[in-house]
């Protein structure tokens, strides 16, 4: 790639409301339906044939011919002296960066007497089974395991089943293996793909169903999970997921060629990456377009950044309120602040999946070792949906107990309600434990209609 799409600049102030939506759009997604209808027939030959479909399948995507797809013990054994030492010590740091971090959002125990007699609680439960996705397109991706294996283990599921692509050797990559054995999983198949999602989701033979599945992939790995989460038979899935993103708000003491290299990061995963810098400096604006022009062509990734850069532009605002504002209409899967007391402007951010302060704070850092976890809403999901956390390997299980007392005090108000809606079945249910109570003295008896009990 010898020279780069140059950043659009825009001037927020004078777009009209049209022209401002079309300044924050994302690049189109297409929904086609070739990929949804080869889906379909992928998730019924998986359901229909079991393995023999899995087999298949794997050598007609993956060009693999395998006989089993359980990866074994010798496979296990070869993948620990496959990995340099400063690899290996690499992964076990960034496991326990993240680890330490998914620890303490273990919550505690949720007890209340929300009245007198009544009380309510919280129980907290680990989903049993669960499936863990790892693709293995252009790079191995290591990190995306690690982002939902420490928590699977941290949560106490008690089966984690994970499935992943064979390379072209049948094999599947030793970091993908060492940070499962890492992470305590040490049921591993070689299968990717829709079919892979498939398995998990119905069962095969040798895969084992499970409650929910979590990991990203490719467009065929995305209209899978969509489908068996929507199917009464299938599973439930983790976060919707999209091409990713990152939006800089940026001051005047930011360093461009920081900025720069941030924007790139993100712009190298895919065709339909997006970064966008919110400034109020003009002449920051035309020193990062600079050095996008410099830094791009030597990454190795240049076919992908020839496309994805068409979708970078810079947003010139009046000043740092209005940038923040802008960012939350956006919504941003990752959000830089490259900005003088970056911490002051959090009460600022509304909408963002991950948010990094200050210029010694790379994003790369949440991706792979900071602690964070990597798994974030995109395409706009952060106005709703929360990145990946420790309560979405759990269940949360409401409890509550009435003691006679509390019965008789709060009863006749669940009977009021029930009544007024019209739903005599509910009434009944608790008139009739109050009609059993003991019967006590005459000035303790409520009055009202709310004290009607029956028979």
């Amino acid at each position: 790639m010898s020279s780069c799409a140059p950043m659009r600049v825009l001037n927020w102030a004078t777009l009209t409301r049209s022209e401002r939506a079309a300044a924050l759009s994302r690049p189109v997604l297409q929904s086609r339906t070739d990929t949804r209808d080869a889906v379909t027939g992928i998730l019924q030959a998986v359901r229909n044939e079991g393995d023999r479909a899995l087999l298949r399948l794997t050598e007609e995507f993956d060009h693999v011919s395998l006989k089993a797809l359980v990866v074994t013990a010798e496979e296990y054994r070869l993948a620990n002296n496959l990995l340099s030492a400063s690899q290996t010590s690499a992964l076990c740091r960034a496991i326990d960066n993240v680890r330490r971090f998914h620890q303490a959002q273990h919550t505690p125990t949720v007890q209340v007497e929300t009245e007198p007699g009544i009380r309510c609680g919280q129980l907290y439960s680990s989903i049993a089974r669960v499936g863990l996705y790892v693709p293995s397109g252009s790079a191995p991706l290591p990190s995306a395991l690690i982002m939902t294996a420490v928590l699977a283990q941290i949560a106490g599921c008690s089966q984690r089943v994970l499935c992943t692509p064979p390379r072209p050797d049948g094999s599947v990559h030793p970091a993908i293996l060492l940070v499962a054995q890492m992470c305590g999983i040490d049921t591993v198949f070689k299968v990717g793909g829709a079919q892979a999602i498939a398995a998990l989701a119905y069962g095969t033979d040798s895969i084992p169903k499970v409650d929910k599945i979590f990991g990203p992939g490719n467009s065929y790995v995305t209209a899978a999970k969509q489908q068996v989460a929507q199917d009464l038979n299938g599973v439930s899935c983790d976060l919707p997921a999209g091409p990713s993103e990152v939006l800089v708000i940026a001051d005047s003491s930011a360093r461009p060629d920081f900025i720069a290299a941030d924007l790139l990061a993100q712009l190298e995963h895919d065709a339909l990456s997006q970064g966008i810098l919110v400034t109020p400096s003009p002449q920051l604006a035309r020193d990062v377009a600079s050095e996008l022009a410099m830094q791009a062509p030597p990454l190795s990734r240049r076919g992908i950044l020839a496309q994805s850069l068409t979708h970078c532009r810079c947003i010139l605002v009046p000043d740092l309120e209005d940038a923040f504002e802008v960012s939350n209409v956006y919504s941003p899967e990752h959000l830089i602040l490259h900005v003088e007391e970056p911490r002051s402007w959090l009460t600022r951010v509304r909408s963002a999946g991950s948010v990094f302060l200050g210029p010694w704070t790379p994003e790369a850092l949440g991706d792979y070792c900071s602690g964070t976890n990597h798994v974030l809403p995109t395409y706009g999901y952060a106005r709703s949906v929360s990145g990946l956390t420790l309560r979405d390997f759990q269940r949360v299980i409401s409890v509550q107990e009435a003691t006679p007392e509390g019965l008789r005090a709060l009863g006749p108000v669940a009977v009021t309600l029930a009544e007024l809606e019209t739903l005599d079945g509910h009434a009944r249910s608790v008139q009739r434990r109050l009609a059993a109570l003991p019967k006590c003295s005459e000035a303790a008896v409520p009055v009202g209609p709310e004290a009607r009990v029956g028979t």
